[in-house]
């Protein structure tokens, strides 16, 4: 009798006899992010870690994700704390190159314009509430309208503080429409712009100097410190990154912070998010309704960019309206998909360069408005 206890015990403390159907399902959806890393590329260097650490976190009894668990201790380590993100906006601020929005200051109006998605969606989601029932909080739908920003690190960081319990929705909707940039994107273009505008020459950009790419993250500092403190952890972080590069003093600084640096931190930056896909957490209505409005934030955000940047052509300026897509925050994946486009129409059309500026604005622009939220919200 009491072998046949001992096996009874030892077969309900398997993982097939406590497998949930939500946590199958879950399973299932980390095995599809890891697939999208693998054969389709999208994002790898964080879907890939996300979707594991989705795996990790519903199987059953392990509590990898707990409090106690390696995920659970990376999570409060790097995430409520924002240090992730933040680290993330070191590295990202290493490998930018401000020189094409300095050469062409006015493409940031397209960054800026680019974030009406962020406050479009806000909006959207709390409708979408009031409708469903769904009980989104402001808080709630601040963190769901910063995806439209498309970019994962702010999503991140300002979800950490609004909405803890969206985080898993919001970063994997945030990181899942980033990546399907390339898909997203070009039907909204074609559909806002016509043959011969996208096939539109821009000017060269001239050259700017060492002495401007070094001023240039101390005065954007100085200016976030002084108009938008809220927003000075991620442009602070930002600019600090661009500095090490710009400077031409620390290079071993700035390889280490555009390679070792971003590189490890990734990782437990997507093993974090990762470890809030459990089944608990992820299987709701309103995640449903996360994903979809993320959408509408990427689509609205990707529509005012180009709108504004058909405005400026309006005006007598000699731009190209495609440029204004990549006033998202997705760089440089949003840039290479308007150059893409610009060449389908024209083949002598080189706007990589010219999409950076509105592109690296977007980044700017999207923590800027987190920080607005912040302040209002937090």
């Amino acid at each position: 009798m009491d072998l046949l206890r001992g096996i009874e015990n030892l077969l309900q403390s398997t993982g097939v006899a406590n497998l949930t159907w939500g946590q199958a399902v879950m399973i299932a959806v980390g095995l599809v992010l890891i697939w999208l890393a693998i054969q389709k590329k999208y994002e790898p260097a964080l879907l890939l870690p996300i979707g594991f650490a989705g795996i990790l976190a519903n199987i059953p009894l392990a509590g990898i994700a707990g409090p106690d668990g390696i995920l659970g201790i990376l999570y409060g380590f790097g995430i409520e704390t924002g240090l992730f993100p933040l680290l993330i906006f070191v590295g990202i601020g290493a490998m930018t190159d401000f020189g094409p929005l300095i050469a062409h200051p006015s493409t940031a109006l397209l960054g800026a314009a680019a974030q009406v998605g962020i406050f479009a969606t806000l909006i959207g989601s709390l409708a979408l509430s009031e409708w469903w029932g769904l009980g989104f909080t402001v808080r709630d739908a601040a963190a769901i309208g910063i995806i439209g920003g498309a970019d994962g690190p702010t999503a991140i960081f300002l979800a950490a503080r609004l909405s803890p319990r969206l985080l898993g929705a919001i970063a994997v909707a945030a990181y899942s429409y980033m990546a399907m940039v390339p898909l997203i994107q070009p039907p909204i273009m074609r559909l806002l712009t016509t043959p011969g505008e996208r096939a539109v020459e821009m000017e060269q950009l001239r050259d700017v100097s060492k002495r401007e790419k070094i001023l240039f993250p101390i005065v954007v500092l100085g200016l976030c410190a002084l108009l938008l403190p809220a927003a000075t952890p991620l442009v602070g972080m930002f600019m600090f990154g661009n500095l090490l590069r710009e400077s031409g003093v620390v290079e071993r600084l700035s390889r280490t912070a555009q390679n070792e640096l971003i590189n490890i931190v990734t990782i437990f930056l997507g093993l974090s998010v990762g470890s809030k896909l459990s089944a608990d957490l992820f299987l709701r209505v309103e995640t449903l309704g996360i994903l979809a409005l993320g959408l509408v934030a990427f689509a609205v955000g990707t529509a005012a960019g180009v709108l504004m940047a058909k405005l400026m052509r309006g005006l007598g300026r000699r731009v190209n309206p495609l440029i204004g897509a990549a006033g998202v925050s997705a760089v440089p994946m949003a840039a290479r998909v308007v150059n893409k486009l610009g060449f389908e129409a024209n083949p002598q059309n080189a706007l990589l360069m010219h999409a950076m500026g509105p592109n690296v604005a977007g980044v700017l622009g999207s923590a800027v408005a987190a920080g607005v939220l912040l302040a209002l919200l937090g």
